[in-house]
Protein backbone atom coordinates (compact mmCIF):
# COMPACT_ATOMS: atom_id res chain seq x y z
CA UNK A 1 0.00 0.00 0.00
CA UNK A 2 1.25 3.51 -0.61
CA UNK A 3 1.27 6.05 1.96
CA UNK A 4 0.83 10.17 1.65
CA UNK A 5 0.50 12.00 5.03
CA UNK A 6 -1.18 9.19 6.99
CA UNK A 7 -3.54 8.09 3.67
CA UNK A 8 -3.71 4.33 2.75
CA UNK A 9 -4.45 4.49 -0.92
CA UNK A 10 -4.72 1.02 -2.94
CA UNK A 11 -1.03 0.40 -5.28
CA UNK A 12 -3.34 0.39 -8.11
CA UNK A 13 -4.72 4.14 -7.70
CA UNK A 14 -1.52 4.88 -6.12
CA UNK A 15 -0.21 6.83 -9.51
CA UNK A 16 -3.61 8.30 -10.04
CA UNK A 17 -4.87 11.11 -8.74
CA UNK A 18 -2.66 11.34 -6.30
CA UNK A 19 -1.14 15.02 -6.68
CA UNK A 20 -4.40 16.10 -7.22
CA UNK A 21 -4.97 14.90 -3.47
CA UNK A 22 -2.05 16.01 -2.32
CA UNK A 23 -2.99 19.67 -3.08
CA UNK A 24 -6.36 19.67 -1.62
CA UNK A 25 -5.13 18.20 1.21
CA UNK A 26 -2.17 20.80 1.88
CA UNK A 27 -4.52 23.45 1.08
CA UNK A 28 -7.11 22.54 3.44
CA UNK A 29 -4.63 22.95 6.12
CA UNK A 30 -2.84 25.89 4.99
CA UNK A 31 -6.24 27.58 4.75
CA UNK A 32 -7.05 26.43 8.12
CA UNK A 33 -3.52 27.17 9.80
CA UNK A 34 -4.51 30.32 8.45
CA UNK A 35 -8.26 30.68 9.80
CA UNK A 36 -6.53 30.12 13.49
CA UNK A 37 -4.08 32.62 13.13
CA UNK A 38 -6.70 35.13 11.52
CA UNK A 39 -8.84 34.84 14.96
CA UNK A 40 -5.79 34.45 17.46
CA UNK A 41 -5.75 30.97 18.07
CA UNK A 42 -2.42 30.52 17.34
CA UNK A 43 0.04 32.56 19.30
CA UNK A 44 3.69 32.46 18.24
CA UNK A 45 5.70 29.08 16.95
CA UNK A 46 3.95 26.44 19.42
CA UNK A 47 0.19 26.57 18.59
CA UNK A 48 -1.42 25.97 21.83
CA UNK A 49 -5.17 25.73 20.64
CA UNK A 50 -7.64 24.10 22.82
CA UNK A 51 -10.37 21.79 21.38
CA UNK A 52 -13.86 22.34 22.63
CA UNK A 53 -17.27 20.30 21.95
CA UNK A 54 -19.83 22.40 19.40
CA UNK A 55 -23.33 23.28 19.24
CA UNK A 56 -25.88 21.84 17.42
CA UNK A 57 -25.91 25.23 15.42
CA UNK A 58 -22.68 24.49 13.99
CA UNK A 59 -24.48 21.91 12.03
CA UNK A 60 -26.71 22.23 9.21
CA UNK A 61 -28.88 18.96 8.85
CA UNK A 62 -29.05 16.11 11.43
CA UNK A 63 -29.46 12.26 11.03
CA UNK A 64 -30.91 9.69 13.81
CA UNK A 65 -28.93 7.02 14.22
CA UNK A 66 -29.01 3.85 16.08
CA UNK A 67 -26.22 2.35 18.19
CA UNK A 68 -26.39 -0.99 18.72
CA UNK A 69 -25.08 -3.35 21.12
CA UNK A 70 -21.91 -4.54 19.75
CA UNK A 71 -21.56 -0.77 19.23
CA UNK A 72 -19.94 -1.20 22.75
CA UNK A 73 -16.35 -1.96 23.64
CA UNK A 74 -15.11 -3.84 26.39
CA UNK A 75 -15.08 -0.44 28.16
CA UNK A 76 -18.89 0.02 28.14
CA UNK A 77 -18.95 3.11 25.68
CA UNK A 78 -19.08 2.80 21.64
CA UNK A 79 -15.76 1.91 20.19
CA UNK A 80 -14.26 4.88 18.66
CA UNK A 81 -14.18 2.99 14.52
CA UNK A 82 -18.12 2.82 15.20
CA UNK A 83 -17.74 7.11 15.09
CA UNK A 84 -16.46 6.95 11.88
CA UNK A 85 -18.83 4.47 10.54
CA UNK A 86 -21.44 7.53 11.58
CA UNK A 87 -19.50 10.16 9.67
CA UNK A 88 -19.64 7.83 6.41
CA UNK A 89 -23.64 6.99 7.14
CA UNK A 90 -24.91 10.36 7.65
CA UNK A 91 -22.96 12.08 4.93
CA UNK A 92 -23.93 9.66 2.24
CA UNK A 93 -27.99 9.01 3.62
CA UNK A 94 -28.03 12.24 3.04
CA UNK A 95 -26.85 12.85 -0.43
CA UNK A 96 -28.63 9.49 -1.16
CA UNK A 97 -31.60 11.28 0.03
CA UNK A 98 -31.28 14.44 -1.89
CA UNK A 99 -30.55 12.04 -5.32
CA UNK A 100 -26.80 13.41 -5.71
CA UNK A 101 -25.34 10.10 -4.68
CA UNK A 102 -26.29 6.63 -6.66
CA UNK A 103 -23.69 4.08 -4.81
CA UNK A 104 -25.29 1.03 -7.35
CA UNK A 105 -25.38 2.96 -10.99
CA UNK A 106 -23.60 6.18 -10.30
CA UNK A 107 -20.38 7.17 -12.21
CA UNK A 108 -18.95 9.16 -10.08
CA UNK A 109 -17.87 8.18 -5.98
CA UNK A 110 -16.35 10.11 -3.30
CA UNK A 111 -13.25 8.21 -2.21
CA UNK A 112 -12.30 9.10 1.71
CA UNK A 113 -8.98 10.58 1.77
CA UNK A 114 -8.67 11.93 5.25
CA UNK A 115 -10.19 11.34 8.45
CA UNK A 116 -9.76 12.87 12.14
CA UNK A 117 -12.46 12.77 15.00
CA UNK A 118 -12.45 14.39 18.52
CA UNK A 119 -14.15 12.91 21.68
CA UNK A 120 -15.35 14.86 24.46
CA UNK A 121 -18.21 11.75 26.06
CA UNK A 122 -19.28 8.74 26.02
CA UNK A 123 -21.66 7.27 23.92
CA UNK A 124 -22.99 4.14 24.58
CA UNK A 125 -25.89 1.17 23.83
CA UNK A 126 -29.12 2.13 23.79
CA UNK A 127 -28.53 5.88 23.20
CA UNK A 128 -29.46 7.36 19.72
CA UNK A 129 -27.06 9.40 18.83
CA UNK A 130 -27.60 12.78 16.06
CA UNK A 131 -25.26 13.21 13.90
CA UNK A 132 -25.10 16.88 12.10
CA UNK A 133 -23.10 17.43 8.76
CA UNK A 134 -22.05 20.46 7.21
CA UNK A 135 -19.53 21.37 4.55
CA UNK A 136 -16.61 23.20 5.51
CA UNK A 137 -14.53 23.04 2.44
CA UNK A 138 -15.97 22.87 -1.37
CA UNK A 139 -12.74 22.12 -4.07
CA UNK A 140 -12.94 21.42 -7.85
CA UNK A 141 -13.34 17.62 -6.90
CA UNK A 142 -13.08 17.53 -3.40
CA UNK A 143 -15.34 17.88 -0.32
CA UNK A 144 -14.11 18.59 3.64
CA UNK A 145 -17.69 17.17 5.55
CA UNK A 146 -17.48 17.94 9.17
CA UNK A 147 -19.64 16.07 11.57
CA UNK A 148 -20.92 16.31 14.79
CA UNK A 149 -22.24 13.22 16.91
CA UNK A 150 -24.38 14.35 19.30
CA UNK A 151 -26.41 11.91 22.74
CA UNK A 152 -30.23 13.00 21.87
CA UNK A 153 -31.43 15.44 23.41
CA UNK A 154 -27.70 16.75 24.55
CA UNK A 155 -26.84 20.31 22.67
CA UNK A 156 -22.93 20.05 23.16
CA UNK A 157 -21.33 17.13 20.93
CA UNK A 158 -19.88 14.50 22.34
CA UNK A 159 -17.41 13.98 19.38
CA UNK A 160 -16.77 15.67 15.92
CA UNK A 161 -14.72 15.38 13.05
CA UNK A 162 -14.52 15.94 9.17
CA UNK A 163 -13.68 13.33 6.27
CA UNK A 164 -12.63 14.62 2.86
CA UNK A 165 -14.09 12.72 0.00
CA UNK A 166 -12.41 13.17 -3.24
CA UNK A 167 -15.13 12.78 -6.58
CA UNK A 168 -13.58 10.59 -8.76
CA UNK A 169 -15.03 8.29 -12.08
CA UNK A 170 -16.09 5.15 -10.82
CA UNK A 171 -13.83 2.77 -13.56
CA UNK A 172 -10.52 5.06 -13.84
CA UNK A 173 -10.46 6.40 -10.26
CA UNK A 174 -9.46 9.27 -11.74
CA UNK A 175 -10.73 12.40 -10.12
CA UNK A 176 -13.54 14.21 -11.61
CA UNK A 177 -15.38 17.51 -10.92
CA UNK A 178 -17.89 18.08 -8.40
CA UNK A 179 -21.64 17.85 -10.65
CA UNK A 180 -23.45 20.98 -10.66
CA UNK A 181 -26.44 18.78 -8.74
CA UNK A 182 -24.16 17.79 -6.13
CA UNK A 183 -22.69 21.23 -5.73
CA UNK A 184 -26.11 22.69 -5.17
CA UNK A 185 -26.56 20.35 -2.35
CA UNK A 186 -23.07 21.37 -0.37
CA UNK A 187 -24.05 24.99 -0.65
CA UNK A 188 -27.12 24.38 1.15
CA UNK A 189 -24.69 22.72 3.74
CA UNK A 190 -21.94 25.58 4.38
Amino acid sequence: MGRLQGVFVAPQHFRVGILEIARFMLDSQASHLGWLRKTGKIKGMSPQVKIHARPRSDYRVFRSISTRWMDNDAYGHVNNVVYYSWFDTAVNAHLIEQGVLDIHQGQTIGLVVETHCNYFSPLAFPQTVDAGIKVAHCGTSSVRYEVGLFAQGQDLSAAHGHFVHVYVDKVTRRPKPLPPSLIQILESLQ
